[in-house]
């Protein structure tokens, strides 16, 4: 499959962050369901942040690529749910977790980490209960618990926005995970600079309140087969 596109579309992105966005902006490539030619497409085209929801996934991608993909110079990103026995496969793999919902998880992540992880809390701020993620009112305190662990470097919250073209409902959910994370701030001293929200659909909703990271897949490569 060829990615010859991808250039333009990135670059049509990068116009909608230009007159949207108030703030830097990371595009995270989400590769999964495409091959390793995407992986390096991205590259070419001047993106190292690579996203894979599942941890197989990537492992297979990486020893592809040689050396567990170490050597292009590429940020690898889990965007995806997290269950706690896999947490071994994600060691030295991944430069930042985005899924971390769970202290028993965390727990299990800082346990097997001998070197310091990035990660991010994902929040259901929409509380859909087909998506993971913790709930808004428990977040504080798990936000409390994860910055005190060795290992982990808590850095954000991420969430992901309604199935929906309604941008006042995506906004909706974005705005509230900025507000949960300066309530955080107020509540437990802690600042987290990075908000990971928004996708393919909604990343132009997403960036108008205050993302900082963005996950896209479909809008740079195209749909998957």
């Amino acid at each position: 499959m060829g990615f010859e596109a991808l250039p333009e579309r990135l670059a049509q992105v990068r116009a909608v962050l230009a007159q949207r966005a108030a703030q830097p902006v990371t595009i995270v490539a989400v590769t999964k369901g495409f091959g390793t030619d995407a992986v390096r497409a991205a590259l070419a085209a001047g993106i190292a942040d690579i996203g894979e929801n599942r941890v197989q996934e990537a492992v297979q991608k990486q020893d592809e690529l040689g050396a567990g993909g170490t050597g292009l110079g590429i940020r690898w990103h889990l965007i995806g749910h997290l269950q706690r026995n896999k947490a071994r496969l994600v060691v030295g793999r991944f430069d930042i977790v985005h899924s971390l919902d769970a202290l028993e998880l965390a727990t299990e992540l800082n346990r097997r980490l001998q070197a310091p992880l990035r990660v991010l809390l994902q929040v259901n701020v929409a509380g859909e209960s087909q998506k993971s993620g913790c709930a808004p009112d428990e977040t504080p305190a798990l936000a409390r618990q994860v910055a005190a662990m060795e290992h982990l470097q808590l850095e954000g919250l991420m969430t992901m926005a309604p199935l929906t073209d309604d941008e006042d409902a995506q906004r909706r959910t974005f705005r509230g995970l900025r507000v949960l994370r300066d309530r955080i701030k107020e509540e437990e001293g802690l600042w987290l600079p990075t908000l990971s929200m928004g996708m393919s659909g909604d990343y132009a909703s997403a960036v108008q309140e205050g993302a900082t990271v963005i996950r896209l897949g479909t809008v740079l490569f195209g749909p998957r087969t």
